[in-house]
């Protein structure tokens, strides 16, 4: 696949691909064609989608690139890997209840005008 193929694959602009390979967040960078472009096979977008993922929930780039420096090791990485991410679902889980807690807060307050709105207050 080009570079604009696995951009529009995966919702990310060329920029930042060249800026995984560029940081070290790939597993291994593209292979080049014959005419010098980045060719990217199913395994690097299905890697590219995983670092999608990860960046949407929140883990931060060096933490992925210890993610992507721990899967080139391969097999004998697998407990620090599987130590990372048991870390960042921990960091998610109390995100998502510092969410929870803040969307009590809104929700009392939209009760609140709502019912100052409805004369009730």
């Amino acid at each position: 696949m080009t570079i604009a193929q696995v951009a529009q694959r995966t919702g990310l602009t060329a920029h930042t691909l060249r800026y995984y390979e560029r940081t070290g967040l790939m597993l291994e960078p593209p292979p080049r064609g014959d005419n010098g472009h980045r060719r990217y096979t199913e395994r690097d977008a299905d890697w590219i989608a995983l670092l999608t993922r990860l960046r949407a929930s929140g883990m931060p780039i060096a933490a992925m690139r210890r993610y992507a420096e721990l899967a080139r090791r391969g097999r004998d990485s697998y407990v620090a890997r599987k130590e990372l991410l048991e870390a960042h679902r921990a960091d998610m889980i109390a995100k998502i209840e510092q969410l929870r807690s803040d969307l009590e807060i809104v929700d009392y307050k939209i009760d609140l005008y709502s019912r100052r709105i409805r004369g009730e207050e």
